[in-house]
């Protein structure tokens, strides 16, 4: 099965406790996210709060070049923090985006290089931290109920993904401005998101969004008023023995006179996991999980680090994307692993 629109899931209706309304709901679920990979959830509960967020993200943006540069990303490891417009690279090119990353986390006992990804959030002002505080106490409820009806859409205990979730999940404010050229198109290019097990995305109703159907083809994403856009991760996909395919999307940056904002959040994925460990604790997942013809897809498909043998956990698998992703932070705290996936990029 392809697609050329994406579902829409009221998630309400999810959690109803009539159960012919919830039984639908749940067919529709499961339809979308193991054959589509992509989805609009409408009426979760959280429409004030998105619109909120998003009336004060202009004014985030056009803080003091020096405030913002306070809370560069260069300042720490974790990957948290703000990032100036074109420091970001995504197949190899320049993604003509500025953004603040921020995290659930805090920092643990460093083991293994990949624990530093779990660290401490910089903000420019007070303001804004209470406002990244009050959009991560309401998505997180909303993700983890939505990921208890995945499991409940497969017949499988409502808290069978828990055992998964990571510590920490993130947070993006994005900001693509006006592109004045075609270098400048590419708003982001295209990817699979590797944070976690699920992303949950706001968009204004400028558009920009593009996703990649099962016969290879790209299709609009258009704004939803009043809708999230879930779609597929890395860690997810690795769950499911790679049956359940994350989803290559992509933005191509405005060329109107206005400017696109958006607000995704990455539900994480426990960061130790390894692809040996899950053979064993997902296989009754995984033969619950109804297969895709992704032939098409996967012949212009990006590939996906958590289902290399390269590395050795998620974790590692995600780190590298971060360094990559974000080169001059890669440099400055671990110029070893920069240059040795510098060098795997090239082969």
């Amino acid at each position: 099965m392809s697609f050329s629109s994406i579902p829409l899931i009221d998630f309400r209706q999810l959690q109803d406790a009539e159960e012919q309304t919830k039984a639908s709901a749940l067919a529709q679920l499961r339809e979308a996210i193991f054959l589509v990979g992509f989805l609009y959830l409408t009426n979760t509960g959280l429409e004030e709060t998105i619109a909120k967020t998003h009336a004060a993200l202009p004014s985030l943006f056009s803080l003091p070049e020096a405030v913002k540069e306070e809370c560069n990303m260069l300042h720490s490891p974790a990957f948290l923090g703000y990032t100036r417009l074109g420091a970001e690279t995504t197949a190899k090119r320049t993604d003509w985006r500025e953004q603040f990353d921020f995290g659930t986390g805090g920092e643990r006992k460093i083991d293994h290089a990949w624990d530093r990804l779990e660290g401490y959030n910089q903000y420019p002002d007070d303001k804004t931290q209470r406002l990244v505080e009050e959009y991560l106490a309401g998505i997180q409820v909303v993700s983890s109920q939505f990921m208890h009806a995945v499991a409940e859409c497969l017949s499988l205990p409502r808290e069978t993904f828990d055992a998964f979730a990571g510590r920490m999940s993130r947070l993006k404010f994005i900001k693509y401005p006006v592109s004045q050229s075609e270098e400048t198109r590419q708003g982001v290019g295209p990817h699979k998101d590797s944070a976690g097990l699920f992303t949950f995305l706001s968009q204004d109703d400028v558009g920009g969004l593009q996703v990649l159907n099962k016969d290879g083809v790209w299709i609009d994403a258009p704004p939803v008023p009043n809708s999230l856009v879930v779609n597929i991760q890395q860690g997810f996909e690795a769950i499911t023995g790679g049956i359940c395919s994350a989803t290559t999307h992509r933005v191509v940056a405005p060329c109107s006179d206005r400017i696109r904002y958006s607000i995704p959040f990455f539900l994480g994925v426990r960061l130790d996991l390894t692809l040996d460990e899950l053979k064993a604790s997902a296989s009754h997942i995984v033969e619950r999980i109804p297969a895709a013809d992704n032939e098409k897809k996967n012949a212009v498909d990006v590939p996906s680090e958590f289902l290399s043998p390269l590395y050795q956990c998620f974790g590692e698998a995600h780190l590298r994307n971060r360094i990559l992703s974000h080169p001059d932070v890669g440099k400055r705290w671990y110029p070893d692993l920069y240059e040795k996936y510098s060098k795997q990029l090239l082969v």
